[in-house]
């Protein structure tokens, strides 16, 4: 399987990547807090994702440690390989263990983005979410900061997580959606997005595919990925993991493709 991208490709933030990508959501401590027990096989498995596996698409978030996956993707993978897209999230608070606020106030999207910038080593974030839209700021100004952001060239692309299709709607109106990041699994199945983002041809990054595992212990890892490349060929699951061991299960479930 070295170097065959697993399911097929897809172009996400213009490039075209594996449509099986890698969530790094479970490289953290419990909780989503702070860094792994074993930083040495985090990385390692970030590296056999890449470089054994053919994975392309690496899902990312400075709300994961928080700021510690971020740290760890650029030990694993800096510099990165030119086919490699890197994506990240800006726009969440993360004051505790599991607790998650999000906060879409300009300056705070604008300091994210710093530091995303300078923990990946990056001089541009390729594909950079709205992690969350803040329901408690005005929306145009989340819109317009993370479009200032891409014309000074720290964004290179826009996407969206967590949203309805009129959220989808709104942001078109301010900017180009490069990708929407939603829950999809075959226990969440319906999402209005999905059909949406189809009639735009915006890719449909589907996070938490095995929702949470419960999926994979009741179905195993085959069918619920299986599943999901069958909404449409706009879909990239991003299942998450530590362990090497099921990172393989995961690419050998989708190495026949749809």
């Amino acid at each position: 399987m070295t170097g065959t991208p697993p399911a097929g490709t897809i172009t996400i933030a213009g490039k075209t990547v594996s449509r099986l990508g890698f969530g790094t959501m479970r490289l953290t401590g419990p909780g989503t807090w702070g860094y792994p027990d074993d930083c040495h096989t985090a990385v390692s498995v970030l590296r056999q994702a890449v470089h054994t596996y053919g994975i392309t698409h690496i899902d990312t978030a400075d709300a994961y440690g928080p700021h510690t996956v971020e740290h760890l993707v650029r030990e694993a993978l800096h510099p990165y390989p030119e086919n490699v897209l890197i994506a990240t999230k800006v726009g969440m608070l993360r004051p505790a263990p599991d607790v998650w606020t999000p906060h879409g106030y300009p300056a705070y999207l604008r300091a994210c983005v710093e530091a995303s910038l300078r923990r990946l080593g990056v001089e541009r974030l390729d594909l950079c979410y709205l992690h969350r839209i803040d329901r408690e700021a005005l929306l145009f100004d989340q819109f317009e900061v993370m479009k200032a952001l891409q014309d000074e060239g720290k964004i290179g692309h826009i996407g969206l997580s967590k949203v309805t299709p009129e959220d989808i709607r709104d942001a078109g109106k301010e900017l180009t959606v490069a990708a929407v990041q939603n829950v999809l699994n075959m226990t969440d199945s319906f999402d209005p997005a999905l059909e949406l983002c189809q009639d735009l041809g915006i890719p449909y990054v589907a996070y938490r595919p095995l929702d949470a595992g419960v999926l994979a212990s009741t179905r195993g890892v085959e069918e619920p990925l299986q599943w999901l490349l069958h909404r449409g060929d706009h879909v990239a699951p991003i299942p998450s993991t530590s362990q090497p061991r099921h990172l393989e299960q995961l690419v050998t479930a989708v190495a026949g493709g749809v």
